[in-house]
């Protein structure tokens, strides 16, 4: 049978004391919601679908960037009253042929893995629900099980007797069931209740007087089915994701100086005996091949690093190429298009855009590269830098392999540095510069005498 997916999104999040809906709240940069929908989407399901609510135009302009070309379905719930009463809000959208898997936006670490287990333990024709054993289940619904293990209900706290508070296994809120029951079963909940809401956890009872059983499925790893309500729980979430993230890398092969203090904020490649030192932050998706060294106190977004390359302290890269054996700062920036080639070497206080550096050039330090094309072997000296833009169009520079620029050059763009030519310190070249030749421009050095320096005026 086909599978609906359907994320209940609606709730304000008061307690977060933001502006910021809920399900847009970020943890490792990626709204709670698209954590949500990137597992969703990784089941394959047939229809997803968004109960939203709070904030709405807001949630699906930021979930669109996010997944610009996913077919989400989005339901208004426009009262919040309940889980049960948001369910309903989806009914029309379901075929009453497939089956439906309820999650939720603010329970964002559900793993493909066990939402696989639980629709191949789950048969149609049956209902489920995924619990979790915990030491303290204060304020959640209890799981109560009959002599052969099937959910027969599910009690929430405050409707709870003594008894009852006692178990330890409890609801996390996720269900699957027939879409037709669904249909049929959803709009005779009732809200009699401490909380005067419509519970989906009636589906429990329900389904047992139709005599169709509720299977229960505990999840492994309680980090999965962890919720989110306030900054304090969201930044629990986001230290548990992390160690479980830094958990990964150390499996994979790489050396962490101290796996508490690297974030990754997104998806990270590694090779053989890379090395990773303290409070490197990783975001979007980024590859790093074998014997990669990075210093402390980088960010790295979306970037490729080849082997044996060096990455020192400070240094951040956005979208970008890195060579083999390239040795990159300390304090360098890469801005995106930046491409480099074996062997470059980009020094401190240097900062680079949309270029190509061929094999072996090198700028060591206090330099501006922008929009320009490098050979081999080319020497960029201190205090250079490409003059790209004439204050509406970028320009590009192209240096061609063996050339020197000595230092504090500016490379007037459009131009050309011909192949082994040598650029004097301290010139403005907006000629081409012959190959193979000197090129030197510098005003004759005057002195003035009894020159004064303008003095500020008081006010």
């Amino acid at each position: 049978m086909d599978l609906n997916v359907v994320i209940l999104a609606a709730g304000k999040g008061t307690r977060m004391k933001s502006r910021l809906p809920k399900v847009l709240q970020p943890l490792a940069k990626k709204p709670l919601l698209a954590h949500v929908l990137s597992t969703s989407i990784q089941l394959n399901a047939h229809k997803v679908i968004v109960v939203y609510g709070h904030g709405g135009d807001r949630v699906k302009t930021e979930i669109a960037r996010h997944f610009p070309a996913a077919p989400i379905h989005w339901v208004e719930q426009s009262e919040q009253l309940g889980t049960g009463h948001a369910v309903q809000q989806a009914l029309d959208l379901l075929e009453t042929n497939t089956r439906t898997l309820i999650l939720y936006g603010d329970v964002p670490l559900i793993s493909e893995a066990t939402l696989s287990r639980f629709l191949n333990e789950v048969q149609p024709g049956e209902c489920g629900v995924i619990t979790v054993k915990m030491d303290d289940p204060t304020g959640y619904g209890r799981i109560v099980r009959d002599h052969s293990g099937v959910v027969r209900e599910i009690v929430e706290e405050k409707d709870a007797g003594k008894e009852i508070r006692k178990i330890e296994e409890v609801n996390t809120g996720i269900m699957l069931a027939d879409s037709i029951d669904l249909q049929q079963w959803v709009p005779t909940i009732e809200n009699k209740n401490a909380q005067g809401e419509y519970y989906l956890t009636d589906l429990v009872r329900i389904s047992n007087d139709h005599e169709v059983p509720v299977i229960g499925c505990r999840v492994k790893d309680p980090i999965e089915v962890e919720g989110v309500n306030d900054k304090r729980q969201l930044a629990k979430l986001e230290r548990m994701l992390q160690k479980h993230l830094a958990d990964r890398l150390l499996v994979a092969g790489a050396t962490l100086a101290d796996p508490e203090r690297i974030d990754i904020r997104g998806d990270v490649e590694v090779g053989q005996d890379c090395f990773i030192d303290v409070n490197t932050i990783f975001e979007g998706t980024n590859r790093l091949g074998d014997n990669v060294q990075i210093g402390p106190n980088c960010l790295i977004q979306n970037s490729v690093i080849g082997s044996n390359s060096v990455i020192k302290a400070n240094t951040v890269l956005e979208n970008v190429v890195v060579g083999e054996a390239c040795d990159i700062g300390p304090y360098a920036r890469l801005r995106p298009g930046t491409q480099l080639a074996d062997q470059v070497k980009i020094g401190n206080f240097v900062e680079t855009k949309n270029i190509r550096m061929d094999e072996g050039s090198k700028a060591n330090h206090l330099t501006y590269l922008g929009d320009s094309v490098i050979g081999k072997a080319v020497n960029i000296g201190a205090g250079t830098i490409t003059c790209n833009y004439d204050g509406a169009n970028k320009h590009q520079t192209v240096i061609g392999d063996q050339a020197f620029i000595g230092s504090n050059c500016s490379l007037v763009a459009p131009v050309n540095i011909g192949a082994g030519a040598t650029v004097g310190a301290g010139s403005t070249i907006s000629k081409e510069a012959k190959e193979h030749a000197l090129t030197v421009t510098r005003a004759k050095q005057i002195t003035v005498d009894n020159w004064t320096r303008p003095i500020k005026e008081p006010k």
